[in-house]
């Protein structure tokens, strides 16, 4: 049985919002990744978002997102 829980955490901040970045071990030991979306939403509370990635998904998530981040470039230039 895996330790469950967080075993790598990273985050990036822009001035609106924090992205965390958060590798989690199910009790099975299988690893996936959790991103989080997070931002200031009135006074005092945040809104967040967040989405999972399965260690069989990632590479498929991977390539999807390098194109879009691609895609995102040249449409900037």
């Amino acid at each position: 049985m895996g330790i469950r829980g967080e075993v790598f955490s990273s985050k990036a901040n822009s001035e609106k919002r924090t992205y965390f970045f958060n590798v989690k071990e199910n009790r099975n030991g299988d690893l996936f990744l959790n991103i989080v979306e997070s931002k200031k939403h009135g006074e005092e509370g945040f809104e967040r978002h967040s989405i999972i990635v399965f260690d069989e998904d990632l590479e498929g998530f991977l390539r999807g997102f390098d194109q879009a981040v691609d895609f995102m470039k040249k449409k900037s230039r």
